[in-house]
């Protein structure tokens, strides 16, 4: 079970950070990702982090000012968005996957959190 928080109101070029706890021992074991659901859109890819690696992977959008990270011991993965811009308003869920995956492919991923509403003010 997934749970993500952290969202709020910002100014554009603000930051924020988001988390997402993982209930359960193996959270090591599991790719984990950052989705997006901006307003009246698809929830569209934003970040990923392998399981061993630690490899990351970003979406050009947000490539250079958000980062992905994990802390298996408090099994919680993190989204530090910096230079927020209005375009980034949306709602931002965490997503777990135990097998292998095709980095960012919505399907694939096994268990979502219940997202988080980030939104930028102009």
């Amino acid at each position: 079970q997934l749970q993500a928080f952290g969202g709020g109101l910002v100014q554009a070029g603000g930051s924020l950070r988001l988390s997402c706890a993982a209930s359960g021992r193996t959270f090591s074991i599991y790719h984990m990702g950052w989705f997006r659901r901006p307003p009246g859109k698809e929830r569209e890819f934003v970040a990923h982090i392998n399981r061993y690696s630690g490899s990351t992977y970003y979406a050009d959008s947000v490539k250079g000012r958000f980062t992905i990270s994990r802390d298996n011991g408090q099994n919680t993965v993190y989204l530090q968005l910096n230079s927020l811009k209005p375009e980034d308003t949306a709602v931002y869920y965490c997503a777990a996957r135990k097998g292998d995956v095709v980095v960012g492919t919505i399907s694939q991923y096994d268990s979502w959190g219940q997202g988080t509403l980030v939104t930028v003010s102009s």
